[in-house]
């Protein structure tokens, strides 16, 4: 080996390898900042759930409790059947009101002259008394 055969730059290969290593650096402090992201959001996400959760089994528990309290009381399930969902029981009287009627559509124009309107008529209550056939609905 002679004096003139210069060795490769160490210089230019330190530099390569610097930027090369930095690059690596940066590529990680990125990954790290998403992954820290997702980390923080998967903890919300969890604590969210957690809390639906909860409350969902303390409506299952009160809802239990309110399950309870109607086996042990008949009145009240039976007040609760014949109110939110119209049942009789057999023999009892059944009395159907009829609908009350639509109000009158609104007029498109306004006459020129104003028109008082007739009273209407009275008519006669329909009142049906109806004996029940056994338990069912009211319609």
């Amino acid at each position: 080996m002679s004096d003139r055969e210069a060795p490769a730059r160490p210089d230019s290969l330190r530099s390569v390898l610097g930027a090369a290593v930095l690059f690596a650096l940066v590529l990680l402090a990125f990954a790290s900042v998403k992954s820290h992201r997702d980390l923080v959001a998967a903890r919300d996400r969890e604590k969210l759930l957690k809390a639906s959760i909860h409350d969902t089994e303390q409506r299952i528990e009160r809802l239990h409790g309110r399950i309870r309290q109607l086996r042990g009381d008949r009145d009240t399930l039976d007040r609760l059947a014949r109110e939110e969902l119209g049942l009789v029981r057999p023999g009892d009287v059944v009395i159907v009101l009829p609908a009350e009627p639509a109000a009158p559509p609104a007029a498109t124009a306004t006459p020129a002259v104003a028109v008082l309107p007739k009273a209407p008529a009275p008519a006669a209550p329909a009142v049906g008394i109806l004996p029940a056939q056994g338990p069912g609905r009211v319609h």
